[in-house]
């Protein structure tokens, strides 16, 4: 396979964490996307690195993408803080767990969707949150989780929290 896709949201009220990734060879379509999102900035889309600590970023490499328009300071801080650092370690735990293989780490790149709630105010659940749904979404990408069969068997009872109605 080309590459792996995986979702996960954990948390509640604002501070709640919603993460899309792709995880993928760097030669083959998650590599271009991560390019493309390397490359492509706007105003309140300013996508960045997983980084542990400045100059130390993970690997595999990894573009955080924001998901809502980050709006002031206050937001665009809570990304470039507490989410990243959370992305970074979860990132940085798979490895190290064997969830992604440590002798693909060089040659894999995953684009990792975020979101930050414009109303959130606490930094460590936004670090928390957003940590166990980047590390659940791993998991569940590179163990192609929910199976086909999973998502039938879900498909008529499953409660999707923001569904409205």
């Amino acid at each position: 396979m080309q590459f792996y896709i995986g979702e996960a949201l954990d948390g509640d009220v604002n501070e709640i964490a919603h993460i899309d990734l792709m995880i993928g060879d760097k030669n083959g379509p998650v590599g271009t996307a991560f390019a493309n999102a390397l490359a492509t900035q706007s105003e309140g889309h300013n996508n960045l690195l997983a980084v542990l600590a400045p100059n130390v970023a993970v690997k595999p490499a990894t573009v955080m993408v924001t998901k809502v328009t980050i709006k002031g300071m206050k937001q665009a801080v809570q990304m470039f803080g507490p989410a990243q650092a959370a992305v970074a370690q979860a990132v940085a735990d798979a490895v190290s767990e064997g969830i992604i293989p440590r002798d693909a780490a060089e040659e894999l790149v995953c684009v990792c969707g975020v979101f930050i709630h414009p109303a959130a105010e606490d930094d460590e659940k936004i670090y928390k949150y957003n940590y166990e749904a980047t590390l659940e979404s791993l998991k569940s990408a590179l163990s192609n989780k929910p199976s086909v069969d999973d998502m039938l068997a879900k498909k008529d009872s499953a409660t999707h929290p923001f569904k409205g109605f």
